[in-house]
C-alpha cells in the first residue's frame, strides 16, 4: 500500500483524501517510509518534522472533510530558503545552523491554511545562490536519474525528492530558475507564476519583481492543483493578488492547443548544448506535427544580462550586506562577490538598469500580441558532475560569472512574464531536458492549460516516480 500511495499523482491523492478514503496519517506513513528508502541516495530533504506533521494531520482531520482546504491534508516538503514555525530553517547556510523560527513565512502559512502537512525541509544552496544544490551544513543534493550528476538548484531538494517519489508536490521558489532548472535537470515540472500570484515576505526590498514562490510536481495538473492553494493576496506583501474567479487546476484539466508558438534556441542572448537543442527542437516538431504554428522566434532581450546582474546583486546588497558585514569567513565565494558587486553599484547603474527592464517588459508584452507561447529550453545544458560548482563553459563559450550559464531563465524573470519547465525528452545518456514555456504576463491560466496539451503530445511526464541511478544503472 505504501508504494501504491507514493506513485499515486498529488490530484489522485486529494480525490481520495476528500473522499476520506485514505487519511493525512495514512500519506504520512508512507511517505516516511519511502524517505527512509530514498533520501539516504540523494540527500533531497535533510529536515524531517514528521512529529509536527502528524499534529497537523490530527487537526485537519478533526474538521470536516469539506472544510480541509484545496490539499485537503496532502504532504509536502518546504524549501529551507522558507521559514516554518518550531522547525530547523538552515537557508544552507552555516549562519543558520542552528536556526528554529517561531513564526512560518506568508508562503508556508497559505499552504497549511489550504490544507498542506509540512513534513520536511529541502535542500537548498546557500541563500538559494547559485545553480546547483550543495551547502556546508548538509552537503550536496544528487540527481536521481545519475547520482553523479547535479539536481540543479536552487530548488534542487524538492525536485529530487518529486522524481523519487518523497513528495506529490513541493514548494519553491525562483530569482534566476532556481524553480525552473531544477525541475529541467530531475524530470519534473517548476512554475514560476508571474510577481504577486503567490503572497511572500516582501523582504527588504518590498516592491522587487525578481523573487517568486511556487510550486513544483511531476506533471502539470499536479502543479496546478498546488498553485491554487499557495495563491492569493495578503496585506503584509504590498505586491500581492487577489485569487482569480477560477482555478489553476481547471485550466490545466482542459488542455488547449495553442495556435501559434514562438521557439527559440536561446533567446538570442545565450550558447545553448547542441544534445540539448536536439531535444528541445524535436518537441517544436511535434508541436509541428500536431498542428500547431511554430516560428523561430524570440522577444528582444538584448539588454538581459546588465539588467539582471545589476538587479539581483543590488537584492544581494540590500539582504545579505549585514551577513558579509558580520560573518564574511562564513559566506561561499559566490555570495560574497555578489554582494560586493550590489555594494559597488552606483544610483545611477541602478536606474539606468531599471529603465531597461521596462523596455523588456513592454516589448515582451507586445511580443504575446503574435504569440500564444514562447517555447525555449529551459536550461542550457544537461545535468553536469555535481562536484562542479556552476556551468563554465558551454558550446565553446566560457562564462565570466557563476550565474552567466542560467541567462535562458532570468530573461524570461525580468519580462514578468509567468513561465514553467516541463519534462520534453532525454539525452543520449538518458538524462532529462525540461522545455521552458512562458505566456504573457498575468495568464497562468493560458500556461496550464497549453502546457497541459504539450504534455500530452510529448508523453514523457513521470508516470511513477523513478528509484536513484547510478547512470543508467538502477542502484535501488
Amino acid at each position: 500500500m505504501t508504494s501504491e500511495l507514493t506513485d499515486l499523482t498529488a490530484v489522485e491523492v486529494v480525490g481520495l483524501l476528500r473522499r476520506e478514503e485514505v487519511s493525512p496519517l495514512d500519506l504520512l506513513d508512507a511517505v516516511e517510509r519511502r524517505v527512509a528508502q530514498v533520501d539516504p541516495l540523494v540527500n533531497a530533504l535533510p529536515t524531517l518534522c514528521f512529529d509536527r506533521a502528524r499534529d497537523h494531520a490530527r487537526h485537519i482531520m478533526s474538521t470536516p472533510a469539506g472544510e480541509r482546504g484545496i490539499l485537503a491534508g496532502l504532504p509536502l516538503p518546504i524549501k529551507d530558503l522558507a521559514e516554518v514555525a518550531g522547525v530547523r530553517t538552515t537557508h544552507g547556510s552555516p549562519i543558520y545552523r542552528d536556526n528554529v523560527p517561531q513564526r512560518s513565512d506568508i508562503v508556508v502559512k497559505t499552504i497549511e491554511d489550504q490544507g498542506g502537512v509540512v513534513f520536511a525541509k529541502s535542500n537548498v544552496p546557500e541563500f538559494g545562490a547559485g545553480g546547483n544544490t550543495f551547502n556546508e551544513v548538509f552537503g550536496a543534493t544528487l540527481n536521481p536519474w545519475d547520482l553523479s550528476r547535479s539536481a540543479s538548484g536552487s530548488s534542487g531538494g524538492s525536485a529530487a525528492a518529486l522524481a523519487t517519489g518523497m513528495a506529490w508536490v513541493a514548494h519553491g521558489n525562483d530569482m534566476g530558475g532556481s524553480l525552473r532548472n531544477p525541475a529541467s535537470f530531475c524530470g519534473v515540472v517548476g512554475i514560476r507564476p508571474s510577481p504577486g500570484r503567490v503572497a511572500r515576505n516582501p523582504g527588504v526590498l518590498v516592491d522587487s519583481l525578481l523573487g517568486a514562490e511556487g510550486p513544483m510536481a511531476r506533471n502539470i495538473a499536479d502543479a496546478a492543483l498546488l498553485l491554487d492553494a499557495m495563491a492569493g493576496e495578503n496585506p503584509s506583501d504590498p505586491l500581492s493578488l487577489p485569487r482569480l474567479p477560477t482555478s489553476f487546476i481547471d485550466a490545466a484539466l482542459c488542455p488547449r492547443k495553442p495556435r501559434r508558438v514562438a521557439f527559440s534556441t536561446g533567446l538570442g542572448i545565450t550558447p545553448v548544448d547542441p544534445a540539448v537543442v536536439a531535444v528541445c527542437r524535436a518537441a517544436a516538431d511535434r508541436l509541428t506535427r500536431a498542428g500547431v504554428e511554430v516560428v523561430d522566434a524570440h522577444p528582444d532581450l538584448r539588454e538581459a544580462h546588465d539588467v539582471f546582474q545589476t538587479l539581483r546583486a543590488y537584492q544581494y546588497a540590500a539582504s545579505h550586506g549585514h551577513k558579509l558585514r558580520d560573518f564574511p569567513e562564513l559566506l561561499k565565494p559566490e555570495m560574497v562577490w555578489n554582494v560586493e558587486k550590489g555594494q559597488r553599484l552606483t544610483a545611477a547603474e541602478i536606474i539606468d538598469a531599471q529603465e531597461k527592464r521596462a523596455a523588456i517588459i513592454a516589448r515582451t508584452v507586445a511580443f504575446f500580441e503574435d504569440y500564444d507561447l514562447l517555447l525555449t529550453p529551459a536550461t542550457i545544458v544537461a545535468p553536469f558532475p555535481v562536484e562542479q560548482r556552476y556551468v563554465e563553459e558551454c558550446a565553446g563559450h566560457r562564462f565570466e560569472t557563476y550565474i552567466d550559464w542560467l541567462a535562458i531563465a532570468y530573461a524570461i524573470t525580468l519580462t514578468t512574464a509567468p513561465c514553467l519547465s516541463m519534462p520534453c525528452g532525454f539525452t543520449p545518456q538518458g538524462l532529462p531536458v525540461g522545455l521552458q514555456v512562458v505566456a504573457r504576463p498575468r495568464n497562468e491560466q493560458g500556461l496550464l492549460s497549453a502546457a497541459a496539451f504539450i504534455e500530452g503530445e510529448l508523453d514523457v511526464a513521470l508516470r511513477k516516480p523513478i528509484s536513484p541511478q547510478l547512470g543508467q544503472t538502477a542502484i535501488a
